[in-house]
């Protein structure tokens, strides 16, 4: 492939050459298990020490509040599963919303299948839950509200201050999935009242295979992985080192940009949007328009296939998505876009563009020129497209 085009970094990113430099001694030099006693290996231990105080300084919280984990979905699976079991005897109910990540839903399944109960929240029409909403969901049962930070489709930003205020107004537990908001916008655990945070390094041009958990100092939440007596007791297994000091890196990368990427690609992803609704006709902007993240654009084109579309572009050198990289082998339409309102019809005429630090105005150019070409073809083939026209031409005469 000639030309290579990324727009799917809410899928993954690219690690940093930083990141990986700084995993690289980890490897083949400093190799010891942080468990072990002699000094060798001892002294990762204070590497990870490290890292954890990175990350909580970004955080505003403690660092032995955060807890080193595989991903965003293993510490999805653990803030909701070891919260549930933990104040089982003060309630079984459990708040989350409809446009959560599929690590939070699927979980919320599984925990309903062994008696707790969930609410599923509806969201408006631009993907925002409604804080009112919320509070009118807690029971005196209500043990977990769960809603993530941002969302990972249509890049809704939730009003999560107000909504973690009202949890602990009600003395309730709140834990947001903050996967695609961490280090992308400012995030505080105590501004926020946040008592369990989730999130992944490869989302932030960190490694795959490691993210955290951020646990609020006297949450009684138990241990997810049995086994050893790694992460203060509880989440065992030997320590991914490389990771850990990946994650601490592209953190630390990332947060320092923060300001300056996020102005850049709010402005690349508005001069995108305009583009397309200028000059593609029949296009509908999902998620919020202001209440967004700075690199999140999502469209739904009327009388198309989004599966052709990928491959379409895919053709052009162009990498882009219909939602989820975790549900891109399903053929049903997006959750998300049936939560805010979409018919099936029009759900399935999504794409996801998400921009890098590293993406261009002329990239950005050549993808919508891209898409002027590649959406009329296909809107060609469509006998529904084909009679719309056709009604139009009538109302015309």
């Amino acid at each position: 492939m000639e030309k290579l085009i990324y727009l799917d970094n809410a899928a993954t990113t690219k690690t940093s050459p930083e990141v990986v430099e700084a995993m690289l001694p980890y490897f083949t030099e400093h190799y010891g298990n942080p468990s072990s006693v002699y000094g060798f290996a001892a002294a990762n231990k204070e590497v990870i020490t490290k890292q954890r105080e990175i990350i909580a300084d970004v955080l505003g919280a403690k660092s032995n509040e955060v807890y080193f984990t595989a991903g965003g979905t293993e510490s999805d699976n653990w803030a909701l599963c070891a919260a549930a079991e933990a104040y089982a005897s003060k309630g079984r109910h459990i708040i989350t919303s409809k446009i959560e990540h599929h690590a939070i839903l699927h979980t919320c399944e599984y925990l309903e299948k062994r008696g707790y109960e969930v609410t599923y929240l509806d969201v408006d029409e631009n993907g925002i839950v409604p804080p009112k909403a919320v509070e009118d969901a807690i029971r005196e049962d209500t043990i977990l509200i769960s809603i993530m930070f941002a969302n990972n489709e249509i890049g809704s930003i939730q009003p999560i201050a107000e909504i973690g205020k009202i949890a602990h107004e009600h003395g309730i537990l709140f834990h947001t999935d903050a996967v695609q908001a961490f280090t992308q916008i400012p995030v505080n655990v105590d501004e926020c009242h946040i008592d369990m945070l989730s999130a992944s390094g490869h989302k932030l041009n960190g490694p795959k295979g490691i993210g955290f958990l951020y646990i609020r100092k006297g949450v009684r939440i138990r241990s997810f992985i049995h086994g050893g007596a790694q992460e203060r007791k509880r989440r065992a297994g030997t320590e991914n080192v490389p990771g850990i000091v990946g994650l601490g890196k592209a953190v630390t990368l990332a947060a320092s940009s923060m300001k300056e990427r996020g102005e850049k690609e709010t402005e690349l992803r508005d001069y995108l949007i305009g583009r397309i609704e200028k000059e593609i006709p029949y296009s509908r902007l999902n998620g919020d328009r202001v209440k967004r993240l700075p690199n999140n654009v999502n469209f739904s084109f009327r009388f198309i296939e989004g599966e052709s579309l990928l491959i379409m572009l895919d053709m052009k050198g162009i990498c882009a998505s219909s939602g989820s990289a975790c549900t891109s082998g399903s053929l049903d339409p997006s959750h998300v876009l049936l939560a805010i309102g979409l018919p099936h019809e029009i759900a399935h005429g999504s794409l996801r563009l998400t921009l890098g630090a590293d993406t261009t105005k002329e990239e950005v150019d050549y993808v919508v020129d891209c898409l002027k070409e590649i959406v009329p073809q296909l809107r060609s083939m469509s006998p529904l497209y084909e009679d719309f026209v056709r009604r139009q031409e009538k109302n015309k005469d």
